[in-house]
């Protein structure tokens, strides 16, 4: 697949199409035509953004909304821990900081990557939360997901969120990302899920920590986020990063300099992703404003109403 540039022109024209406006249905990709090609998409006159072994991928202005380039966006894709930024979106207003939590023992023994849980009372809600998004946990997933009446009826809320976000690309068939058959993602979506997860201080403060302390049995260990970039990038904010065999790399980040905040989600990426994400952050921020877009992040949809 090749490069696609987008005229400004057509791109100004569809821009008042897609605005606030889902186009799931029939006017086309959510965020405007041009997000429905498959390769690269960037703005007439601009330079490419750095190569990155990525299938997809999306690069966008947190505070406008404006895509400044794409690759494969919509592609649906297995989202891995990624998903973990749509539980953490949907249950952080759902579920009381303080409330304490005894895991189950489904919980404690979920697979896959873990921090390390015991049937004890000694959790709250929000130690729950750091462990999530700081080391990926899993079990505190599920133990997330208990606390709010059980596995069906947290998917139904993720999902449900997902749909008032307009990430129609996303289906979640477990709370933690484990693979599952029928789940999914793009891009573009992780994006969407991003954008509205910063809007949310207690989410911007779990995906932003660096370390931490955790609860055991007899005193406390440290945890460290898994996020390289909070290290390594100047103004990174942090989100999330995921990876299975099935899935591959996938990864959502957001970063702040003088002002400005820019997204960067790619999603199966086969080795080491952590520099290219670097390079397509700097490429943000020297793009933004300065072209364009080649689509919009759209806004979530009204709040149903009790």
């Amino acid at each position: 697949m090749g490069m696609k540039y987008v005229a400004p022109v057509g791109v100004l024209l569809a821009a008042t199409t897609f605005l606030g406006v889902s186009a799931h249905a029939e006017s086309g990709p959510v965020g405007g035509k041009d997000l429905g090609d498959r390769g690269l998409v960037v703005p007439a006159g601009v330079k490419a953004p750095p190569k990155t072994a990525a299938k997809s991928y999306v690069i966008a202005d947190a505070e406008t909304g404006e895509v400044l380039a794409a690759k494969d966006p919509h592609g649906r894709y297995l989202p891995a821990s990624t998903l973990k930024a749509l539980t953490a979106l949907t249950l952080i207003p759902k579920l009381d900081k303080d409330r304490k939590v005894k895991p189950s023992s489904r919980a404690v023994n979920e697979e896959g990557s873990a921090v390390g849980l015991v049937s004890k009372p000694i959790y709250t809600v929000d130690d729950l939360f750091k462990a999530l998004m700081l080391v990926s946990g899993n079990d505190c997933a599920m133990a997330l997901a208990e606390a709010n009446g059980g596995v069906a009826k947290t998917l139904q809320d993720m999902n449900a969120e997902a749909q008032r976000l307009q990430a129609f690309d996303t289906v979640a068939k477990t709370p933690s990302g484990l693979d599952k058959p029928g789940q999914s993602s793009s891009a573009y979506d992780l994006a969407l899920i991003a954008r509205a997860g910063l809007a949310n201080d207690d989410f911007q403060r779990y995906i932003s920590t660096k370390v931490d302390k955790f609860p055991a049995p007899k005193g406390y260990y440290e945890i460290g986020n898994h996020n390289k970039l909070l290290w390594r990038y100047k103004g990174m904010i942090g989100v999330k990063n995921g990876w299975t065999s099935k899935a591959l790399g996938s990864f959502v980040g957001a970063a702040r300099r003088n002002g400005h905040t820019v997204i960067v989600s790619i999603m199966r990426h086969k080795g080491y992703f952590w520099d290219e994400v670097a390079d397509l952050l700097d490429w943000g921020f020297a793009t933004r404003g300065k072209a364009v877009p080649v689509g919009r992040l759209v806004d979530p949809l009204p709040e149903p109403t009790p």
